[in-house]
């Protein structure tokens, strides 16, 4: 299951996003796996971000695994929030930020070294070049 809940004023695409999840799921062997997607106020993303990061600014997307241990994450990847408005001011496409998400859930790190960086870099444009050809 997809859950999306656009918590902002900002027109959001379901369709089209849930069509990008669904993308993203089987070419990774996850279509049985359940997701929810938040859309966001910058204020609220600015304060999780520095809750759980550290960091005291806005940001474009955040992504909550859930745990493994946990009865409720049977078959669940987590949630993943969006900030449309840091989005949009970034230049950047939903898609990429939700492709971002998605591939950080299922284990994807490029913070932690060069290969992990370029392995989940070209995922990302994998996919983006799959939705675009959609």
């Amino acid at each position: 299951m997809i859950e999306i809940n656009n918590l902002t004023n900002f027109a959001v695409d379901k369709k089209f996003l849930t069509g990008v999840v669904k993308i993203v799921l089987k070419g990774e062997n996850k279509e049985k796996e359940n997701i929810s997607i938040a859309f966001i106020r910058k204020d609220e993303i600015k304060n999780l971000n520095k809750k759980y990061r550290k960091i005291d600014k806005a940001t474009d997307a955040l992504a909550f695994g859930e745990n493994p241990k946990s009865l409720s994450a049977l078959n669940s990847l987590g949630e993943i929030v969006i900030c449309p408005e840091v989005v949009k001011e970034n230049g950047e496409e939903s898609a990429k930020v939700l492709i971002h998400g998605i591939l950080h859930l299922l284990g994807y790190d490029h913070e932690k070294n060069k290969t992990e960086a370029k392995k989940m870099k070209e995922k990302e444009e994998h996919y983006l070049l799959k939705i675009n050809r959609n």
